[in-house]
């Protein structure tokens, strides 16, 4: 299958090149050329497949005419090694728990497929590669400790000084090897600009093989399909229309959850939550689209104001706005509504979120309040990887899991860099010393 720049459709690469590429030269994000849609014997058993076997499907109508049916089902099966769970909150309302992964979030499925799938088409490349990827929090961790030591290549995360959490910081920080972190004096918009910036410099891609590993790149977004599919298969038989809610930030999420809904996976609509930064929920309801710079929120991982992923949403629908609203609701939250929902669960259900999976559940309980449907809510994160925000909302501990109070003691290693292009050139130009 090929694969097309959401700037220039006639722009067509093979899935190696979109890989080891992670933007276009036109810096359109990449797309394939075709969404296959699923057979209906694959949604009519599919509660009777594994995670892995239903992953693989989902995988093999993108990639099978570029990877071998063994080798891929190596990949989804080293990708897809810990569980994903779906849990009843209340009625109607299920928690799709996307946190048992090694860095206790999301952004492990995509990170470790993306890593098995960049260390194969390796093989054929000569020299390392630079792996460079900003975080607003989750991407970093899981972009580390997917790459962690794999032969030839070198990643580096930009993140945003002073606005992840310390337990986020400590993962992305502490892991040496082949893991460098830049701590950069600005926003995760500013980071964000940087990276891409640095792919469309010519020179600069003369130099050193780049590519990236945040949602920009199709081998991250394509794997977070498989978690749609995963939660609608343990979703009890249900008459109502299904709904699934989406925390979003930079958008590739819901991006993966739209193509999964392209591919036949029978979801009425999708929900696009964020907090204050709610550049497409007004874009949902005016029809215009005004990114700004991003505000600080106690769900700091959603913090941005610049969605790369927005251009992948138009070309989902064609830009068509009245299409993209026909499947997607948007809604927005304060830090206090956010609060206040962490508070009220816990307390009536005994379930605990996480800041990102609140505003989830808020959406989804607005939207269920107008209408009939049975909602999925993901959630995004472990809370214990936000204590300072969680423990005084629940008024109480949260357990932090053995692997998470590791890295805590461990010493962070991170190079302080200002918000400058030239910095960051110069610092990769040189190898990343």
């Amino acid at each position: 299958m090929l694969f097309y720049s959401t700037s220039n459709k006639s722009l067509k690469v093979s899935l190696r090149q979109a890989v080891l590429k992670g933007l276009a030269d036109d810096g359109g994000l990449f797309m394939p050329e075709v969404i296959p849609a699923l057979p209906h014997d694959f949604f009519a058993n599919i509660s009777k497949l594994s995670p892995v076997e239903i992953s693989f499907r989902v995988a093999e109508a993108f990639l099978s005419d570029d990877i071998p049916g063994a080798e891929l089902n190596a990949i989804v099966s080293e990708t897809i090694s810990f569980p994903i769970p779906l849990v009843n909150v209340t009625d109607h309302i299920f928690s799709l728990e996307l946190f048992h992964g090694p860095t206790l979030a999301f952004k492990d499925v995509g990170a470790r497929f993306m890593a098995r799938l960049l260390s194969y088409f390796r093989k054929e490349e000569q020299g390392d590669i630079t792996v460079l990827v900003a975080t607003s929090g989750d991407t970093g961790s899981a972009v580390a400790n997917g790459f962690l030591g794999v032969k030839g290549i070198k990643v580096v995360i930009l993140y945003p000084g002073g606005k992840v959490s310390e337990i986020q910081e400590k993962q992305l920080t502490t892991l040496g090897q082949n893991i460098i972190s830049l701590e950069i004096n600005g926003t995760f918009d500013d980071c964000q600009a940087l990276v891409k910036r640095a792919f469309s410099d010519k020179e600069l891609n003369e130099t050193i093989t780049l590519t990236s590993a945040n949602s920009i790149n199709i081998a991250r977004l394509l794997p977070q399909t498989f978690y749609y599919f995963m939660g609608y298969s343990q979703l009890p038989k249900t008459n109502l229309p299904v709904v699934i809610c989406v925390p979003s930030g930079n958008f590739g999420n819901l991006t993966a959850g739209l193509i999964a809904k392209k591919m036949g996976l029978p979801i009425g609509r999708f929900i696009a939550a964020t907090n204050v930064n709610d550049v497409v929920p007004e874009y949902l309801s005016t029809g215009n689209y005004y990114p700004r710079p991003s505000l600080r929120t106690i769900s700091n991982a959603m913090d941005v104001g610049n969605p790369s992923n927005f251009a992948r949403m138009l070309d989902v629908y064609g830009n068509d706005w009245n299409a993209m609203r026909h499947d997607i609701a948007g809604f927005r939250f304060t830090d206090e509504e956010t609060k206040q929902t962490m508070r009220e669960v816990f307390e009536k259900y005994g379930y605990l979120l996480d800041p990102h999976g609140a505003v989830g559940f808020s959406a989804l309980k607005k939207y269920l309040n107008q209408n009939k449907a049975s909602g999925i809510f993901l959630e995004t994160a472990h809370p214990a990887k936000f204590p300072d925000v969680v423990e005084p909302v629940i008024n109480g501990k949260v357990e932090i899991p053995e692997r998470l109070a590791a890295c805590l003691s461990k010493q962070k290693q991170s190079i302080r860099m200002d918000n400058s292009y030239e910095a960051l050139k110069e610092f990769l130009s040189n190898g990343g010393v």
